[in-house]
């Protein structure tokens, strides 16, 4: 049974790294892509546009619609649900995945950063949950997924980089919320993250280079994940916040060895866990 023919998902960030991962694992049974991106032009260091990505969709098995959209901005993000619904007919799924990040301690934290963070990651989850929302009431098995961490309140996942903390954590504040909110109308609301390090291009070009990459796990642990929560009953799986691997464990995969970018490296364990 393929699942996901026909239904329309739209995913924030899809134009590379674990957006695009999860477009191609939902595209392979024959979904409908919504690829909301700001990469229009290839860039020296981030690999992919929304273009090439639409090219990756489609000769994955689905069909896939580039769209321009900073989601900071709610005139293009109405314009793109707008677009999405006037293509495919209606949103089954919203993924916000696109985040922005800087691992910086209050003092070394520039307002412009602060403001880029929060924007996109708390503010933009919100307005792209709030536009999409009035659509997702109509499907069958409607999904919100927030690629963001448990709220696990302690002291130590604040102190080296209280913005991107406040920032990420806000994403999650929304599934809390959300998830009541929106229960009297079937949508689920729910939090994926993952236990280790993911090899994308914030973590090459951000956080440890090569090395960090060599510990971390490839994109397609949260894709597989994903394709998993996204086909339960949204009326009954929601206000939970996934880990990558304890999704998989309870659908009987435990080897996860082909995940890994380096099966000999030891594991970089991820933030907030």
């Amino acid at each position: 049974m393929t699942y996901f023919k026909n239904k329309t998902v739209f995913i924030t960030g899809a134009s590379r790294g674990i957006g695009l991962a999860i477009g191609k694992k939902l595209a392979s049974e024959g979904a409908n892509i919504v690829i909301a991106a700001k990469t229009t032009e290839p860039h020296p260091k981030l690999t992919g546009t929304i273009y090439t990505a639409a090219e990756e969709i489609e000769q994955a098995g689905g069909k896939a619609l580039p769209l321009m959209v900073d989601i900071r901005f709610e005139d293009q993000v109405q314009a793109a649900v707008e677009k999405a619904v006037e293509t495919f007919g209606g949103i089954d799924i919203l993924i916000n995945n696109a985040s922005a990040i800087s691992l910086t301690p209050t003092l070394a934290t520039e307002m412009k950063r602060y403001d880029l963070m929060h924007q996109v990651n708390t503010r933009g989850t919100f307005l792209m949950s709030k536009t999409c929302i009035p659509y997702l009431k109509k499907a069958e098995n409607p999904h919100i997924m927030n690629m963001s961490p448990p709220l696990n309140m302690e002291a130590r996942w604040f102190a080296p980089h209280v913005a991107y903390t406040m920032a990420k954590f806000g994403m999650s504040m929304c599934v809390l919320g959300m998830a009541k909110e929106f229960k009297k109308d079937n949508i689920a609301v729910n939090a994926l993250w993952p236990r280790t390090t993911i090899a994308t291009a914030a973590v090459q070009n951000l956080l440890g280079g090569d090395q960090m990459v060599n510990q971390s796990r490839k994109p397609e642990i949260l894709a597989d994940a994903a394709y998993y929560i996204l086909r339960r009953k949204s009326s009954e799986a929601t206000g939970n916040f996934y880990i990558d691997d304890e999704v998989l464990k309870a659908e009987g995969i435990t080897d996860l060895a082909g995940y890994a970018v380096d099966p000999s490296a030891n594991l970089m364990p991820d933030f907030f866990i």
